[in-house]
């Protein structure tokens, strides 16, 4: 296996995704004020690095030209979002609590016999 071609191939992976990173995050600032969606922390130059790009879809690939998918989140309302989605998908433990499957076996089946001799 040659690990010089592997390895530029995921420099050039790493590379296109920063640019396309950077691309959207430095629109979407343009675009909106810097103000978090949720918790509607206010941001400065000081602790811009802290307001983050949510892709509303939670494809993030999909970056229209006029930001219908994106909006700007606090780190921790991004880390929220993103955990409440998780959640969603896998399903939460109290959805596994109510689905309760019936048993298949008995274990007691034979009892009877047994206690009548």
């Amino acid at each position: 296996m040659d690990t010089s071609k592997l390895d530029r191939i995921v420099a050039e992976a790493r590379r296109s995704a920063a640019q396309r990173d950077a691309g959207y995050r430095e629109r979407a600032l343009k675009m909106y004020p810097w103000i978090c969606g949720r918790c509607a922390r206010e941001f400065t130059r000081a602790n811009l690095q802290e307001l983050t790009v949510h892709h509303r879809n939670h494809d993030h690939d999909f970056n229209p030209e006029d930001g219908s998918n994106w909006e700007l989140l606090c780190v921790y309302c991004h880390d929220n979002e993103h955990s409440r989605y998780i959640d969603h998908i896998e399903g939460s433990a109290s959805s596994a609590e109510s689905a309760t499957v019936a048993a298949t076996s008995n274990p007691f089946a034979g009892l009877r016999d047994l206690l009548k001799r």
